[in-house]
């Protein structure tokens, strides 16, 4: 190992609110440690020890909004140089590839055969009506990497999809890819979002998203389906109210072992896997996977605990489980040393 296992826990984040709640539990308990801005960062690739005894990874796929757009390539960048040197990372680069690339989603989806919404992936505007024949109406246009709902236009038919495909209207965001996608009638009017840690399930919500809204960020919800208003302390300070209704959701036996599937194949350490029915044939699909989770807002009145305590722990657990393997590899590679003076000794 290469990290510190003295050090403080690195927390590379860029929006200036979402962690306000974890670093409230941090500072509570006391650990050590630090905050690093992903929007003004630098490392050296020659570097060969880090002072950080785990890094978590809290970057957004939709930093650009904020105008942070270096933020996504340069992430991944730094991201496979830590694991290369052996520092313990939160959310490490193959599920922040997978989290940026939507398209890649599917494909993962597929090769586990577990449903999700008719797709096709484009990289020229112009191809969007060609890749819609054969779907079912409404359809949207989703970038590859967008969050809290940017980059996504519903076009209820073929003929709007046409005339702005037409027009120019179509934007495929930052990497000038984007889904095709069918929009599925919401079944009861919500989609579930389930929460893992440790690659394990958590907890899960339906949200019902606020009329003609793709946000479906769950720090940004503003009540409970019966009307209580939750205190959004981990959202954007000027985010206003938003409509959504949230609720606490017990999936099926079946659901949360697919979600465990999907979490152990991408590596998703913590985040929040999101799936429908669909109202015409009640058949469940998988549409997105979350490396970034913002836990749902007043989360003890909806979900009955405070999952950044958990997510502490977790935190404070890894890097003790570090610091024993690199403690056995320190140890194991002494005793080779020592066999092998020995053996040249003699």
């Amino acid at each position: 190992m290469r990290a510190t296992p003295e050090g403080p826990i690195a927390i590379y984040y860029e929006h200036p609110d979402w962690f306000r709640p974890l670093f409230a539990e941090l500072d509570r308990r006391g650990i050590p440690y630090v905050r690093l801005d992903a929007s003004s960062h630098w490392y050296d690739p020659a570097e060969r020890l880090s002072p950080y005894s785990l890094v978590f990874n809290r970057a957004s796929p939709s930093a650009y909004l904020r105008g942070h757009g270096q933020v996504t390539f340069h992430t991944l960048s730094w991201l496979r140089h830590l694991e290369r040197i052996g520092v313990p990372v939160v959310n490490g680069s193959a599920v922040y590839q997978m989290e940026t690339s939507k398209a890649l989603q599917l494909d993962i989806l597929d090769e586990l055969g577990l449903p999700y919404p008719r797709a096709r992936v484009i990289n020229n505007p112009a191809l969007a009506p060609r890749a819609a024949q054969g779907l079912r109406f409404p359809v949207v246009v989703k970038a590859n990497i967008g969050g809290s709902g940017a980059g996504i236009t519903r076009f209820d038919d073929a003929q709007s999809l046409a005339e702005a495909a037409k027009a120019g209207r179509i934007d495929l965001g930052i990497d000038h890819v984007a889904l095709v996608q069918e929009l599925a009638p919401l079944r009861d009017g919500h989609i579930t979002r389930v929460e893992v840690l440790d690659g394990k399930f958590l907890y899960a919500i339906n949200v019902y998203p606020a009329e003609d809204s793709f946000n479906l960020c769950p720090a940004d919800i503003c009540q409970t389906t019966d009307g209580q208003q939750l205190s959004r302390s981990a959202c954007a300070v000027d985010a206003k109210k938003n409509g959504m209704r949230v609720e606490q959701f017990k999936p099926s036996r079946e659901i949360i072992r697919e979600v465990e599937r999907i979490a152990a194949r991408v590596e998703l350490d913590v985040g929040g896997i999101e799936y429908l029915v669909d109202d015409r044939d009640g058949q469940h699909y998988f549409y997105d996977i979350n490396a970034l989770s913002n836990f749902v807002a007043d989360a003890r009145n909806v979900i009955g605990f405070d999952p950044f305590e958990r997510l502490v722990d977790y935190l404070v657990e890894r890097v003790a489980s570090s610091s024993v393997a690199a403690a056995e590899t320190a140890a194991a590679g002494a005793a080779a040393a020592a066999a092998a003076a020995a053996a040249g000794a003699a």
